[in-house]
């Protein structure tokens, strides 16, 4: 039976817990409570005690354990993904353990945490603020189940010290683009990259809707006649690794493929003769660039000649080798490519690595497609991508003096754009045709729950209209294409270009 204390000018209370073994009743912060007069501390005291005999007790000493120790602890816990783990790892060390590695945990105040939000908030993008608490309030709500504390000081209040409305954590606007510009994108992504994979991805990826670890991580064996079949991803690492795991949400699907995009894509194979990669014995779609496409390339490449001068490969290489076996005005017009581009031979030969890297792929390839910007990247300031005007739309210079050598620089197709953007601008296009919702969430490999979503399934004519409209839309965009210029630098575009010429009766 829980008793009273007399401790000079106040009463604490105390309870029993095991034979000859007593504690007393402390607040949150593990201080005793004085008590004014014996019988409230002989009720605290018989009320804890009961509690301990109820298995409802928890030790006070618990409360006491800092932030950062529970945060360790609740971290190896976890059993989650690769992609989970990683990111919960970044924002509890980069973000969480910084302001309240050595509190209490039942120190921790609502306060304290709208403070802390507040100052992230200056910092860095709402979004990623608001992913931060979230992962706060989960560690929280653990420690709550444990009996560690009592509330959650992360719980977000509505309304309450804020301004009304919804446009403080109004994000900025997501960048979509049309049918055009996913055919122009692709087109200066092969630009830059110096060969056709990158159009045949950035193209799979505006009419799929593929996530980007989706398309990464792509194999051979789910390339199939009309479909595409998503059972992995790729996702990787802060450390570099690739990790092959299931599509995010586990989104399984079977994604309908038009007839030119399943030739597109099985050409591209045929042609590239993909072979497994050495990091997990697969056999992907596409392959990554080398270190010399991710922006650190310093030299015009044998195919920029090419392209320059409107000849193979093999020519360039010929003039180079072997002179006397070209043309004397196929000759000239080698050489007269090789000064225009600053072209030094034997300069670096990248390998291609087994797959593409985020920062490689969307900085220095898709941005600059979309933008026609190169991004900053010290020492140099963010600057046009310097072109030569001729075979149209440009050839990248590279190499010193690039700025000086050029002689036009690309406009914007939809500035802002990002490779996630292409799924958004999947779900706008289906939008546009008049796609209904669940093929719509089939294909974005989306769960909808509500109950009338049970009773509405895929039908062969929706899949069959959707395929229709997308070939249409495909068919203006290389039309469009067309009208800028009958042919291309991109060897993949130019046969299609050809195709679609003959198509129209114009050859």
């Amino acid at each position: 039976m829980g008793f009273a204390e007399k401790r000079g000018s106040y009463w604490r209370a105390r309870y029993k817990t095991a034979p000859g073994k007593h504690l007393t009743v402390v607040d949150e912060q593990g201080k005793t409570i004085k008590f004014a007069t014996k019988g409230e501390a002989q009720r605290s005291a018989s009320e804890a005690e009961n509690k301990y005999r109820r298995g409802d007790w928890r030790d006070p000493a618990l409360g006491q354990e800092t932030f950062g120790e529970y945060a360790s602890r609740w971290y190896a816990d976890q059993d989650l993904a690769a992609s989970t783990m990683q990111n919960y790892k970044r924002h509890i060390e980069e973000h969480l353990l910084p302001d309240f590695e050595d509190h209490a945990l039942v120190g921790i105040l609502r306060s304290d945490v709208d403070r802390w939000e507040k100052k992230e908030r200056a910092l860095y993008a709402a979004s990623s603020v608001k992913t931060w608490r979230s992962t706060f309030h989960l560690i929280f709500e653990d420690a709550i189940d444990e009996g560690l504390i009592t509330s959650n000081p992360a719980t977000r209040r509505r309304g309450r010290g804020k301004r009304a409305g919804r446009s403080r954590d109004r994000g900025p606007e997501k960048v979509v683009t049309d049918p055009l510009g996913i055919l122009l994108t692709a087109e200066r992504a092969a630009l830059l990259s110096g060969r056709d994979d990158e159009f045949v991805a950035v193209v799979l990826k505006g009419y799929t809707g593929m996530r980007w670890g989706e398309v990464v991580g792509l194999e051979t064996e789910f390339v199939r006649a009309g479909s595409v079949r998503v059972e992995w991803q790729l996702y990787e690492l802060d450390s570099g690794e690739m990790v092959r795991c299931p599509p995010k949400d586990d989104s399984y699907r079977t994604l309908d493929s038009m007839d030119w995009l399943s030739a597109l894509v099985a050409n591209h194979v045929a042609r590239t003769k993909p072979t497994p990669c050495p990091c997990h014995g697969r056999t992907y779609v596409f392959r990554g660039q080398g270190v010399a496409r991710t922006g650190g390339h310093q030299g015009a490449k044998l195919v920029d000649v090419a392209r320059r001068a409107e000849v193979s490969t093999g020519t360039v290489s010929n003039v180079l080798n072997h002179p006397d076996r070209v043309a004397e005005a196929t000759r000239i017009r080698v050489e007269r490519a090789v000064n225009d581009l600053g072209f030094v031979r034997g300069g670096v030969v990248a390998e291609h690595a087994a797959h593409w890297r985020r920062n490689g792929f969307g900085t220095w390839l898709f941005t600059p497609a979309v933008s026609g910007w190169y991004p900053k990247k010290a020492p140099q300031e963010a600057r046009p991508v310097p072109l030569l005007g001729e075979p149209w739309p440009g050839v990248p210079v590279r190499g010193r003096g690039a700025g000086n050598r050029a002689d036009a620089c690309w406009l914007p197709i939809a500035k802002g754009l990002t490779p996630h953007g292409l799924r958004h601008t999947h779900r706008t296009v289906m939008e546009d045709l008049g796609t209904e919702k669940v093929l719509m969430d089939q294909r974005m490999g989306h769960i909808d729950g509500s109950v009338s979503a049970r009773y509405a399934h895929v039908t062969s004519g929706m899949r069959k209209r959707l395929m229709a409209g997308m070939t249409e839309q495909w068919e203006a965009a290389l039309d469009s294409r067309l009208a800028m210029c009958p042919t291309s630098s991109v060897r993949v575009l130019r046969d299609l270009l050809h195709v679609r010429r003959q198509a129209r009766g114009l050859e």
